[in-house]
């Protein structure tokens, strides 16, 4: 761990102050001599903040530094998934080299922490979630990642995914993920089932992917309520995505919050601009653990995006249609403090005693900086600066 003394910076756009810190937790705000060979940095009074959180993304998926893919497929789900399980060894996706790529992209950025969703399916076996293990080592005390052992091919239809996914939890994966009961799999009881099985015996929590939309997206988090109150599981289940919060149904979408608020489901969005997606100030309202995510950045399923929560920040807010300065400084929350509040990250935030994971934004206010979107003047990790300017102190694969 280590010590470090920073200048001149504005905590969450407040006034100015020095920050010191030492073994690698924040020890006081104020003004500061150092003492001996500390090492010191002027934030210029630039704002600082925790550390940007990636609370839902795919480290195992991205064609980031390859030579382009060309992307000539209908946007349908299924199809997305079959393409990429069957392709992605004779495109060249190693699950390591990508992932570095991934991951160093948003600690340049600013991210303290990744939850990474990876494949587990029978075409793979493990090999993806070892590729991220690798990549989690190597970056170990640049940013944290949490795996999410994910059935992205489905559960019920992929005869031999269970077994993996017992294995994966058992090897350590610390979070046990899901996707689309009725859509994916046609059997949401089976799969359902299965999962809060699987949880319980391992004690992990669960994160399933709900793209499915509308009433059938309503009726599966019905079913996923059911089985948290009868496996005591309440504040350990996440749902990404939510596109059913997002219909056009004012009071069926309360009741749904209500529930999720009453057995402290956390809600994972990506503001994903081609689908309905859940209101953040509604679910705000509710006292729902919200946390944001940048999702895939291109690869076999789409060209879009970029390794950098400030950018998908923008793109949360824009799609949930925020304007005035207290709506983006709760987009900057989503992507900062909600993520690590569904992970549950213990001594995270800017106060004494907590870890000295942080980033320099640019900007008057917090508003200002999220709709900046420039690059990171610093970021620290540990006590240690681990990137300047937008880039990190590792090198790119």
């Amino acid at each position: 761990m280590h010590d470090l003394l920073l200048r001149n910076v504005r905590p969450m756009a407040g006034e100015s102050c020095d920050i010191l810190i030492r073994n690698g937790k924040i020890a006081g705000f104020g003004t500061f001599e150092a003492d001996g060979a500390m090492p010191v940095e002027d934030g210029q009074g630039a704002i600082i903040a925790p550390g940007l959180i990636d609370a839902h993304t795919h480290l195992d998926k991205t064609t980031w530094g390859m030579p382009w893919h060309v992307n000539n497929r209908a946007a349908i789900l299924r199809g997305r998934i079959d393409f990429e399980r069957e392709n992605r060894k004779q495109i060249g996706i190693d699950p390591h080299r990508q992932s570095m790529r991934h991951a160093i992209g948003l600690a340049a950025n600013g991210a303290s922490h990744i939850r990474s969703h990876v494949d587990i399916d029978t075409t793979h076996g493990l090999s993806l979630v070892e590729g991220i293990w690798q990549t989690r080592d190597a970056l170990k005390g640049i940013i944290d990642i949490e795996i999410v052992a994910f059935p992205q091919s489905g559960v019920m239809v992929m005869p031999g995914t269970v077994e993996l996914l017992d294995e994966a939890l058992r090897q350590g994966c610390e979070v046990l993920g899901g996707i689309d009961p009725c859509g994916i799999d046609r059997d949401p009881k089976g799969q359902l089932d299965i999962l809060f099985a699987l949880a319980v015996k391992h004690g992990v929590d669960i994160d399933i992917h709900l793209h499915e939309t509308g009433d059938l997206g309503a009726f599966t988090m019905e079913l996923i309520f059911e089985r948290i109150r009868a496996n005591g599981m309440e504040g350990r289940v996440a749902i990404s995505h939510a596109f059913a919060l997002g219909m056009n149904d004012y009071l069926r979408v309360g009741k749904l919050i209500d529930e999720i608020a009453r057995l402290d489901v956390a809600i994972l969005t990506t503001g994903a601009p081609s689908a309905t997606v859940p209101s953040i100030m509604r679910l705000k309202e509710a006292g729902v653990r919200v946390g944001g995510g940048c999702d895939g950045i291109q690869d076999t399923w789409g060209p879009w995006g970029q390794p950098d929560m400030l950018d998908r920040a923008k793109i949360i807010g824009m799609k949930n249609g925020l304007r005035s300065d207290i709506e983006l400084a709760h987009v900057l929350h989503v992507v900062s403090q909600g993520g690590a509040d569904v992970m549950r990250l213990k001594d995270y935030g800017l106060a004494i005693g907590c870890n000295a994971d942080f980033t320099l934004l640019t900007g008057e206010t917090l508003a200002h900086a999220v709709v900046d979107v420039a690059p990171r003047p610093m970021v620290v990790k540990g006590g240690r600066v681990v990137a300047r300017q937008g880039k990190a102190i590792v090198e790119m694969p």
